[in-house]
């Protein structure tokens, strides 16, 4: 299991990442699925952006340098409940094409927090 987190890590900070990075360039030309995105206003899109990014660099950081490591269970927590949020935007706004990304992204999360914190936690460095 310690090997299925670390694979689901990693891809989900890659695509956390990714997706965070899109909030602050806001690329063209986006599949109909992701117009939404320009609708968006710009705090969300900073909002957005940042806890995608510091929740990606959370779940992969922390593993790798060995500090601080506890932080890679609340980084799968806060993208869960970030993801808990979109779902909500979505479903206001009636675009239940985007509640299947929302609810895969958000069970990845949690059980990558849950694993972290009670099955298989990463070890910190002791100096």
């Amino acid at each position: 299991m310690h090997v299925t987190l670390w694979i689901l890590q990693i891809i989900l900070g890659i695509c956390f990442m990714a997706l965070g990075i899109m909030h602050f360039t806001i690329p063209p030309n986006l599949p109909q699925q992701m117009s939404w995105f320009y609708e968006l206003s710009p705090f969300l899109h900073y909002f957005s952006g940042s806890a995608e990014i510091l929740g990606s660099l959370g779940l992969i950081l922390p593993g790798i340098t060995k500090i601080q490591t506890r932080l890679t269970p609340l980084a799968g927590l806060g993208l869960a409940l970030l993801m808990i949020g979109a779902a909500g935007y979505h479903i206001i706004r009636g675009e239940m094409q985007s509640l299947p990304t929302n609810i895969v992204l958000f069970a990845i999360s949690a059980y990558i927090a849950y694993g972290r914190w009670n099955n298989h936690p990463l070890p910190d460095s002791k100096t």
